[in-house]
């Protein structure tokens, strides 16, 4: 069990196309494997980005399980209901399960330990994430186009990234604001 997690990690970080297009990967333990990976992807961003703004690792993991339900949705609705090819036929499961491996280059945050790495793992791990997320969106969409796949993470990534700050201003105006005079 833990061969096939280590396998699933290593085929997520090494980019491995293969990986979304194995069911036994897919089977009942696949949303486990998936969600223990978003837990500790969030914990290792946590655990790197503690040397410049404190942060909270347990809550860092729970706000990595939200974050993984809302790409699962808008890559769902974006790929499968608004701009699916003629051979996408998937399940919303199989795409959390594929979005959850696909954050698997996240884990590698563990090893910012040296403040003067920990922007550049930070930033160089999200772009992995990003392309993981775009190779996982092709093949599980089963998509001709690697364009498309991107087209269709970069959407969701908009309407992910417009919610977080439309919610962060929101709140923000919120917030009393006296007037020293």
């Amino acid at each position: 069990m833990f061969a096939q997690f280590l396998s699933i990690v290593f085929s997520s970080i090494k980019l491995d196309r293969n990986l979304y297009k194995d069911n036994k990967f897919f089977g009942e333990a696949g949303i486990y494997f998936a969600g223990l990976i978003m837990i500790l992807d969030g914990m290792a961003g946590a655990i790197a980005a503690n040397s410049i703004v404190k942060t909270s690792i347990g809550i860092s993991g729970l706000t990595a399980i939200l974050t993984w339900f809302i790409w699962a949705i808008f890559i769902y609705v974006v790929g499968v209901k608004l701009f699916s090819d003629k051979e996408t036929r998937v399940t919303f499961k199989k795409i959390l399960i594929a979005v959850g491996y696909a954050h698997a280059p996240g884990l590698l945050r563990f090893f910012a330990v040296t403040p003067d790495f920990v922007i550049p793992i930070i930033f160089l791990t999200q772009f992995w994430i990003f392309a993981s997320l775009i190779i996982a969106t092709k093949q599980i969409l089963n998509l001709k186009s690697s364009f498309k796949a991107f087209g269709i993470v970069f959407l969701s990534f908009l309407i992910i990234a417009f919610l977080s700050i439309s919610f962060v201003m929101s709140k923000m105006n919120a917030l009393p604001i006296s007037d020293i005079s």
